[in-house]
């Protein structure tokens, strides 16, 4: 399996330093070592910086399954580089949007909706992600029934999605807001999975539990 990890790599001048202790290699660096770390997993990271956006038409084909990380630059991926996504998501790649990818073009294009409307806080409170699908591929060996995340942005309804085809994740926050936090759909022969946890400053992506979730979602939405 292929897994193109992708990231804009563009943190807010506010946030790098933070950002770069959390993750000295990137978000793209540490999730593309996770997954090649893998058994079975081939992995490469991309980004904004690189030709064609990261996204060309080569590294599409490559990909078996794309995983996205996009924040506040959503608007600036070219329109011709989301069409070539959305023809390989629809040909069979899968595509695994992480965090603020919520509002990127590509998945407001698959949705059909504004996704990028939701109510949000950068306040690093708690987050405790509930499983309410315990026998879908991608809560495989989470034992229990939620989970604690000790510091993260906060997401709250509404979320103008499409009603999920699958949902395995709701999240609730220390301020009372809840959210469908894992998320899934089919467009053509390709699968989707939406995972709202991991801000960039936060140490979301080093927790077992996400790290499991990311491992188990890319072998799901793989065809």
């Amino acid at each position: 399996m292929n897994v193109l990890v992708w990231y804009e790599n563009r943190p807010l001048p506010e946030h790098a330093e933070a950002e770069r202790r959390v993750y000295p290699n990137g978000i793209h660096g540490e999730l593309s070592a996770l997954f090649a770390a893998q058994p079975g997993i081939q992995a490469r990271a991309a980004t904004m910086q690189d030709a064609q956006q990261g996204l060309s038409d080569e590294a599409l084909a490559w990909a078996d399954v794309l995983v996205y990380f996009s924040h506040k630059h959503w608007r600036e991926i070219d329109d011709g580089r989301v069409d070539a996504i959305q023809r390989r998501v629809l040909e069979g790649m899968g595509l695994v949007a992480l965090h603020s990818a919520h509002a990127s073009k590509i998945f407001q294009r698959l949705m059909g909706t504004r996704t990028h409307q939701i109510h949000w806080r950068e306040n690093d409170e708690w987050q405790r992600v509930w499983v309410v699908n315990p026998a879908h591929p991608i809560a495989a060996g989470l034992t229990d029934e939620s989970f604690m995340i000790p510091r993260d942005e906060t997401y709250g309804e509404y979320f103008e999605i499409p009603q999920p085809e699958e949902q395995v994740f709701l999240t609730t926050a220390q301020g009372g807001e809840a959210f469908r936090s894992g998320c899934c759909w089919r467009r053509g022969r390709g699968k989707i999975f939406y995972f709202s946890a991991g801000h960039e400053t936060c140490s979301v992506y080093h927790q077992r539990e996400v790290r499991a979730i990311l491992v188990n979602a890319v072998r799901w939405a793989a065809n």
